[in-house]
């Protein structure tokens, strides 16, 4: 039996509860907003952009996270350099 695993799945939820708070969905559950802050999935869900928005259309893009693994331990990841 194939197991397929679908990492923007769980990607939402884990936002959530590693943010403390429940975040807006943006692009089909591949990118959430959380206050000013959107979290995005991109390369085939193994790179966790962080990206600061100033407006509707001006973006700065922060830093990435390299997903390995677990989408938890990259979000956790994601949070400190936010928080930085």
């Amino acid at each position: 039996m194939r197991r397929i695993e679908d990492g923007a799945a769980e990607f939402v939820v884990a936002a959530g509860r590693i943010f403390g708070t429940e975040p807006r969905v943006l692009d089909g559950s591949r990118a959430v907003l959380i206050g000013d802050l959107k979290l995005s999935l991109e390369a085939g869900e193994r790179e966790l952009w962080l990206i600061r928005m100033h407006s509707l259309a001006l973006e700065e893009r922060l830093a990435m996270v390299e997903v390995r693994g677990s989408i938890e331990a990259a979000l956790a990841e994601a949070k400190e350099l936010a928080h930085a």
